[in-house]
């Protein structure tokens, strides 16, 4: 795995201000990691949801102009916004890495093979962020202890290297991976202009990880 490097010119909140701008509506905007669907959007109660690939931090006005039009308009036809997905489809595929090292073998737990069946029976292979362990640190108290984290401007999964360990089980590992990764695929959601990392739907979703409940009673054992 790798972790695809773009150009990006605008973050979340800039991106929904333009587009609410040009398309004249209330808009919810969630980024995500989503390899399937790139662009979709769906009206309730006055507010237009859109759900858009992060490749779009890095679109130019025209296809941005492109995609306000398609939400007022519903227009069919959007070649901008389809040779844009095209040409960065094609870059998320071949951009090779700058200044990240990925480690994903450890003595006890491969993160490479966690994540690969992770994503297979869960996400249909779709997520394509990078994994890697974390940098090693001096121990610290479990109040303070960051087990696993998504990095949504880099796209990189990090997990705590203190989990390499025997005592570790593999089916907490494939939950923490599954957290991580729904991160990835379900992306931030604003309200009232704060950022919200665990949404109803990420808190549903968490539970359909078939690991979740030893998992949740195995940390609170072993972490508290």
């Amino acid at each position: 795995m790798y972790q695809p490097t773009l150009p990006f010119h605008k973050d979340e909140h800039s991106l929904r201000i333009f587009l609410e701008n040009a398309s004249s509506k209330k808009l919810s905007i969630v980024i995500t990691d989503n390899s399937t669907s790139m662009l979709s959007i769906k009206e309730k109660k006055g507010v237009v949801n859109i759900r858009l690939h992060r490749m779009f931090l890095c679109a130019g006005n025209d296809v941005l102009n492109e995609v306000a039009d398609y939400i007022k308009r519903k227009r069919k036809k959007t070649p901008l916004i389809r040779e844009f997905i095209n040409r960065h489809t094609h870059s998320l595929k071949k951009i090779q890495p700058k200044k990240v090292t990925i480690r994903t073998e450890g003595r006890y737990h491969d993160l490479n093979e966690i994540y690969d069946s992770v994503n297979q029976e869960y996400f249909g292979g779709n997520i394509s962020a990078a994994i890697t362990w974390g940098a090693r640190r001096p121990k610290q108290s479990a109040a303070k202890r960051t087990l696993g984290s998504y990095s949504y401007l880099s796209n990189i999964i990090r997990i705590n290297p203190q989990l390499d360990s025997i005592k570790v089980p593999r089916y907490y590992m494939e939950f923490l991976v599954y957290h991580e990764m729904l991160h990835a695929d379900i992306g931030l959601k604003n309200k009232n202009n704060r950022r919200i990392v665990h949404s109803g739907e990420f808190k549903k979703r968490e539970k359909e990880c078939r690991q979740y409940i030893k998992a949740v009673e195995w940390e609170k054992k072993r972490w508290k």
